[in-house]
């Protein structure tokens, strides 16, 4: 059972907040930090993630084996990604060793390494996971059609690109570390078995001094073609489509999501229904929901063969569409009945958890309990679904294509 929620805001700016979690030993935490892939130069594609590896290479007293093996002996499962918006940290263990932790990252943050010896390396990490994406072709049409859908640089991918990782030097990194990883703007959300007050007191302790430094704004650009298509080699064909949606700090929030479970959430659910079981057109399909801070979208994927692939677009499009029509109350038992169950689980996951409320701080200022998030999910109802899909039909569709041909839009759609 989870407690209260609680923050503190420490003078430079970085936010702690914390969900003591009695019913579990273990204890996990997420750091947000403003340097998200969305300020990454145009001509240092990857930057972001590439000082995110780096940052991993040593700190402190500790060099780059010694860093990960202390992480290691602590009991620690970590992960780092990168985001438009944030690179985020995050890790579980023992409750005991949480402390522990934390201080390791402070180095991290405070007084990372950076080694010059160690930058061919990283380099060549980032240009491995770049050609793992070009040799996916799924992954490589919903990157793109994210980076087609919002304005640029929201939509550009973390991986980067090529020449942006095959150019950027030690001093590229070395001055986006210094730029980007701030306290003002960053958020450390701990949720598990701890103590308040002293978790508040190591934060202090170890970021309290840590010097801001001021934002630099970011200029939008106006996305381009609403359909692109890239040419690829293959007996399958990829398709991406993409419409907005409101973000998750609006108060439509939990309709739309409504909508979109109504559409793909689980075997039970509109697309994989009418597109792959009725009409055996794909062998995946799916939509999910994405949010940026003041915007949202759906994105919805499917894989076909290239000789049913103008077919499978016209029919997904078709029930895109058609769920603005309305959904019916058997439809919504179903989809609350899977999210209560992610809500339980989640509710078990300290880690799950650390994230949750370093999320919802972002975008909301604020955070929400899993009773306040099931009462929201129980007053969902048809009808303020209908209601709510009035007045957002899916439409302004983005569409990306990988494969042997082009495809055919239906007219009205982009």
């Amino acid at each position: 059972m989870t407690e209260s929620i609680l923050s503190h805001a420490f003078p430079n700016g970085l936010m702690l907040l914390g969900e003591p979690m009695r019913s579990v030993q273990s204890a996990a935490f997420t750091l947000l930090v403003p340097a998200g892939c969305a300020h990454d130069p145009p001509d240092r594609g990857g930057l972001s993630s590439f000082t995110c590896d780096m940052a991993m290479r040593g700190a402190g007293e500790r060099g780059s084996r010694q860093f990960i093996l202390d992480l290691d002996n602590l009991g620690v499962e970590h992960h780092e990604s990168v985001s438009n918006s944030h690179t985020s940290f995050g890790g579980a263990t023992v409750a005991e060793n949480l402390f522990a932790t934390l201080t390791l990252y402070a180095d991290m943050l405070r007084c990372p390494h950076l080694p010059e010896d160690q930058l061919e390396s990283s380099r060549q990490v980032a240009l491995q996971e770049l050609c793992a994406v070009e040799d996916e072709p799924a992954q490589k049409t919903m990157l793109e059609l994210r980076r087609r859908h919002y304005p640029d640089p929201w939509g550009q991918p973390a991986q980067g690109n090529r020449e942006g990782l095959e150019t950027t030097t030690i001093d590229d990194i070395r001055s986006h570390f210094a730029r980007r990883y701030r306290p003002d703007g960053a958020i450390l959300g701990v949720a598990g078995s701890f103590d308040w007050e002293p978790l508040k007191e190591l934060a202090g302790k170890l970021l309290g001094d840590w010097e801001p430094c001021p934002a630099e704004p970011i200029s939008e650009r106006v996305p381009g073609a609403r359909y692109t298509h890239f040419a690829y080699d293959s007996n399958q064909t990829q398709i991406g489509i993409a419409y907005p949606s409101v973000p998750y700090r609006d108060g439509d929030y939990y309709q739309a999501r409504g909508a979109l479970g109504v559409l793909s959430g689980g075997a039970s659910a509109r697309l994989f229904t009418e597109v792959r079981e009725r009409r055996g057109l794909c062998y995946a399909v799916y939509a999910t929901y994405h949010t940026l801070r003041d915007r949202g979208a759906v994105f919805c994927y499917a894989g076909t063969s290239a000789d049913r692939a103008q077919q499978t677009l016209g029919v997904t499009l078709g029930e895109l569409t058609r769920i603005a029509r309305g959904v019916e109350d058997h439809e919504l038992k179903r989809l609350k009945a899977c999210i209560k169950s992610a809500l339980i689980m989640q509710q078990e996951s300290s880690s799950a958890r650390s994230s949750s409320i370093a999320r919802d701080w972002y975008h909301l200022g604020r955070v929400q309990t899993l009773d306040e998030v099931g009462a929201k999910i129980d007053a969902l109802t048809h009808h303020s679904i209908n209601a709510y899909l009035a007045g957002h039909p899916p439409a302004d569709f983005t569409i990306v294509t990988v494969g042997p041909q082009e495809l055919e839009v239906p007219d009205g759609v982009l």
